[in-house]
C-alpha cells in the first residue's frame, strides 16, 4: 500500500506445522489467522478478529497442537482459506469506512507469515491475494528505527521488546496464541506512536507481482550472499515456474538462471539472485519444498558461479535483451539456411514477434555459421504460448523445437556457441609449437592424491559425477574431472578426479566406493597423478598392475640414429596427439646465423626387423573432457604413422638446437562420407587445392557407421 496509509492493520498467522522462527519452513499450511485495526491518527482500536483456516490435509503436528492449542474437529469445521480471505477483507472495509479512512498497511511480527506462509500457499493453490498482502511494515523494524540500542533486528523479539518499553505482560488468561501476539503488537504500535517517540511508520517492504527479466553483464558485481542454487528442477521448468517456487521473496532483475549441460540442455539446476541477503537466508529455508510432485534442493552460492551462467559481453545480446517485460522463446532445430522471413512465416499471424525481424536472435558460430538455434521475443503470453503450439511442426523438412527461455540462457547459449574452438579455421601466420606428452596442466607426480572411476553410466556427463560426489566436490581442483573417452570418442566407462590432496582422495575412494549413479553401482579407487596420465594417453590399470602408454613403450630408431630418447628427454617434445588436431605449414624461417632447431617427422619405414610402433595409436582418443581440453590449449599432433625426434644440430657457435616442429602441410580429416565413396571421389572433393599424388595419403574406415579419410595436402583447408 502508498506510505501515506492512515490505518494500520495487525497481523498474525499460524501453520499446522512449525511457527515462531521456522513459521513456513516445513510446507505446512495456515490454520490461523489473527488481525486487528489501529487508527494511526485518534490512535484508537477497532474489534480484535479470529478466524480458523481449513487446511487441505487437516493433520496437526504435536507442536502445533500444544502451540495454538486446535484440534483436527475444530479445524474441520473451518472455511478455506480463499473464504477466509474474503472474509478479512469485508471485515477491514467495512470497519475502515466505519472510521472514515481509505487506506490500510498490514503490520506483522517479522516477515515470515507474508513472505513465507501466506504467498507460497496462495501461489499452490492459485490463489489471487488481495493487493494488501503486497506491502506491509515490520513492527520490529519500526521499534529498531526508533530505539536502535535495543539491538539488532534479527535479535529482537516480541516479548524482549515489550520489556525493553516496559509494557507489562498479559493476564495469563489472555495468552491465547494469536490473540496474545496481536494484543502485544498493537500495545507496541499505539506506545512508539505516542510521546516521546511520536513514531512515523514509513519501513515498507514490498513483494513483486512478477519476475522481472533482464541482461546481465560478466562486469556487473554480484554479491555471494545473495545468490542460491536451486537443484532437482523439472527440466521444462521455465524462469517463471522458478520465480513461483520462490513467491513472496523479491528475485533480483534477470534473477534466474537456467544451468545447461554439456548437450546444451536444461540439467535441472538453475541459479537465482535475490534483491538482499535476507531474502537469500529465507530462500534456503525452502531447501526440500515441492515443485509438483519434485523437491528441490537449495544450496548457497556464489556471485562468481552466477555471472559464469548468466553474464555476457556481447553487444547484440545486450541489444537484444534490452527489451524488457518481452516473454523469450527459443527455437532449436531451424535448418541451416533458414532466414528471418522463414522463422516469422513459420510463426504465423497469431504470434507476431517484437520488432519483426529485430525480435529475432540467430545463434551462430565465432565464423558465422548458423547453429540452428534462435531466440524469439513476445510482447505478451498470449503470444508467447502461440508460439509454444507450433511445437515440432515442420518448417523446410525439420521439425523445430520451441521452448521457453530466459535472459540468462540466451547469454549462456550464446557463450557456449562463441567459445568453441575453431579447429579449422587456424590462423596462417602460427608460430611452431612443440607437442607435448602430457598436458601442462597435468603434474606427473606419485603422490596419491587422484581418484579413478570405474563402471559410469554410458550417459554420465560431468555433473553427475559432481552431483555423485557430493560434500567432497570442494575438494577438486580446478579442471580436476577427466573423462576417458574410446577409440570412437564415446565415454568409456572411466573417469579420473584430482582432488587437493592425498587425504581427500583416500577420503572420497573410502565413501564413494560402489555408491549408486542412476542405475549402476560406481567403483572408486585412489591412484597417483601419473598414473592418471598414464591411462588418459591409451594405458592401462587394472588388477595385473599399470600398463604404460605405447609413446612411453621403448623402441628402435630408424637406422643411423640413436635410440629413441627416453622419456625425460621427450619432455618439450613429445608425443601427446589429440585427436582431430591438424598440423598446420611451418613458415619458412628467414636466414640466420643461427638456424632454428626442429623435431624431425620420420615416417615408419616397412621393414621385418623394425620394431617401430604403431604412432595410430589408441591413446589419441583418450583427452580430458571440458572445460579443458587438448583442443583449447594448443595441441597440435604429428602426422600419423610418424616418429618425433628431437635433432640437435650444433651450429658455429656451439649452441644445441630446442626442438621444433616444422610441418609439412595439413593433415585434414573428413568426416560423413557416403559409404561408396572412392579415393577419386575424394581428389575431385579438394579439385583447386595444390597437393601432389605421391604427398597424400588416404584411409577410408568403416566403423560403426561412420566413414572417414585422412588426406595430406599441400594448402590448410579450412573445412
Amino acid at each position: 500500500m502508498a506510505s501515506h496509509s492512515d490505518t494500520l492493520v495487525v497481523f498474525f498467522g499460524a501453520t499446522a506445522g512449525a511457527n515462531g522462527g521456522k513459521l513456513g519452513s516445513d510446507e505446512r499450511e495456515i490454520i490461523l489467522l489473527v488481525w486487528q485495526i489501529v487508527d494511526l491518527h485518534e490512535k484508537k482500536v477497532g474489534k480484535l478478529q479470529r478466524r480458523l483456516v481449513k487446511p487441505d490435509s487437516l493433520e496437526l503436528t504435536d507442536q502445533s497442537k500444544e502451540e495454538t492449542g486446535l484440534s483436527v474437529d475444530e479445524l474441520y469445521k473451518a472455511e478455506p482459506l480463499d473464504k477466509v480471505l474474503q472474509q478479512f477483507q469485508q471485515s477491514v472495509s467495512a470497519e475502515l469506512k466505519a472510521l472514515g479512512r481509505s487506506s490500510y498497511t498490514l503490520c506483522v511480527d517479522g516477515p515470515l507469515i507474508i513472505r513465507q506462509a501466506l504467498h507460497p500457499e496462495a501461489s499452490k493453490k492459485n490463489l489471487v491475494l488481495p493487493e494488501c498482502f503486497y506491502s506491509f511494515v515490520d513492527v520490529r523494524k519500526e521499534f529498531h528505527k526508533c530505539c536502535p540500542n535495543a539491538g539488532q533486528v534479527q535479535d529482537l523479539t516480541l516479548p524482549s521488546i515489550l520489556e525493553y518499553v516496559c509494557i507489562p505482560e498479559l493476564p495469563l488468561s489472555e495468552q491465547v496464541m494469536g490473540l496474545k501476539e496481536v494484543r502485544c503488537m498493537v500495545q507496541l504500535s499505539l506506545h512508539i506512536l505516542a510521546e516521546p517517540y511520536n513514531h512515523k511508520f514509513s519501513c515498507f517492504e514490498a513483494v513483486k507481482y512478477k519476475l522481472e527479466s533482464g541482461a546481465c553483464s560478466k562486469t556487473e558485481p554480484v554479491d555471494s550472499e545473495t545468490v542460491i542454487r536451486a537443484r532437482g528442477l523439472p527440466w521444462q521448468s521455465s524462469d517463471q515456474d522458478i520465480a513461483r517456487f520462490f513467491k513472496g521473496l523479491n528475485i533480483a532483475k534477470g534473477g534466474v538462471a537456467l544451468c545447461l549441460n554439456a548437450q546444451g540442455r536444461r540439467n535441472g539446476e538453475a541459479l537465482v539472485r535475490f534483491i538482499n541477503q535476507e531474502h537469500r537466508d529465507l530462500a534456503l529455508e525452502r531447501h526440500k519444498h515441492h515443485m509438483g510432485s519434485r523437491y528441490i534442493e537449495v544450496y548457497k552460492a556464489t556471485g562468481e558461479e552466477f555471472l559464469k551462467i548468466a553474464g555476457g559481453t556481447s553487444n547484440e545480446v545486450a541489444q537484444f535483451l534490452s527489451k524488457e517485460n518481452q516473454v523469450i522463446i527459443r527455437m532449436r532445430g531451424l535448418p541451416f539456411t533458414a532466414s528471418p522471413q522463414d522463422v516469422l512465416t513459420f510463426l504465423g499471424a497469431d504470434s507476431p514477434v517484437t520488432d519483426a525481424s529485430d525480435g529475432l536472435l540467430f545463434v551462430k558460430y565465432p565464423d558465422g555459421r548458423p547453429t540452428g538455434d534462435a531466440f524469439v521475443l513476445f510482447s505478451c503470453e498470449e503470444y508467447a504460448l502461440n508460439a509454444l503450439k507450433k511445437h515440432k511442426q515442420i518448417l523446410g523438412k525439420r521439425y523445430i523445437e520451441l521452448f521457453r527461455s530466459t535472459a540468462a540462457e540466451v547469454q549462456q547459449v550464446l557463450n557456449r556457441y562463441m567459445s568453441t574452438p575453431l579447429i579449422s579455421t587456424l590462423p596462417s601466420s602460427m608460430v611452431p609449437m612443440p607437442v607435448l606428452a602430457t598436458p601442462p596442466y597435468l603434474a606427473t607426480g606419485s603422490t596419491r592424491d587422484c581418484v579413478r572411476l570405474r563402471g559410469l553410466p554410458y550417459t554420465a556427463a560431468i555433473e553427475d559425477i559432481l552431483e555423485f560426489m557430493g560434500e567432497h566436490t570442494i575438494d577438486i581442483k580446478p579442471h580436476g574431472v577427466h573423462m576417458v573417452l574410446n577409440q570412437q570418442g564415446r565415454p568409456s566407462g572411466d573417469a579420473f578426479i584430482q582432488m587437493r590432496s592425498a587425504d581427500r582422495a583416500f577420503m572420497v575412494a573410502q565413501k564413494c566406493h560402489k555408491k549408486m549413479m542412476k542405475d549402476r553401482y560406481v567403483e572408486v579407487f585412489q591412484c597417483s597423478t601419473e598414473e592418471m596420465s598414464f591411462v588418459l594417453m591409451g594405458g592401462t590399470l587394472n588388477r595385473s598392475g599399470l600398463s604404460p602408454p605405447p609413446c612411453k613403450l621403448p623402441c628402435l630408431a630408424p637406422p643411423a640414429y640413436a635410440a629413441f630418447p627416453s622419456p625425460a628427454m621427450l619432455s618439450e617434445a613429445a608425443l601427446y596427439q589429440p585427436p582431430l588436431l591438424a598440423t598446420p605449414r611451418t613458415p619458412q624461417p628467414p636466414h640466420s646465423p643461427h638456424p632454428t632447431p626442429t623435431l624431425a617427422y620420420y615416417p615408419p619405414q616397412h621393414h621385418p626387423a623394425q620394431l617401430y610402433m604403431n604412432m595410430n595409436m589408441n591413446y589419441t582418443a583418450y583427452y580430458p573432457s571440458p572445460p579443458v581440453s587438448p583442443s583449447t590449449m594448443s595441441y597440435f599432433a604429428s602426422p600419423p604413422g610418424s616418429v618425433a625426434l628431437a635433432a640437435q644440430q650444433p651450429h658455429a657457435q656451439g649452441h644445441v638446437a630446442s626442438p621444433m616442429m616444422p610441418q609439412h602441410g595439413a593433415l585434414v580429416r573428413m568426416q560423413g562420407l557416403p559409404y561408396n565413396a572412392g579415393v577419386k571421389d575424394i581428389l575431385s572433393f579438394f579439385q583447386g587445392y595444390q597437393y601432389s599424388p605421391e604427398d597424400y595419403s588416404s584411409m577410408v574406415q568403416m566403423s560403426q557407421g561412420q566413414t572417414r579419410s585422412l588426406i595430406q595436402p599441400k594448402e590448410w583447408l579450412c573445412l
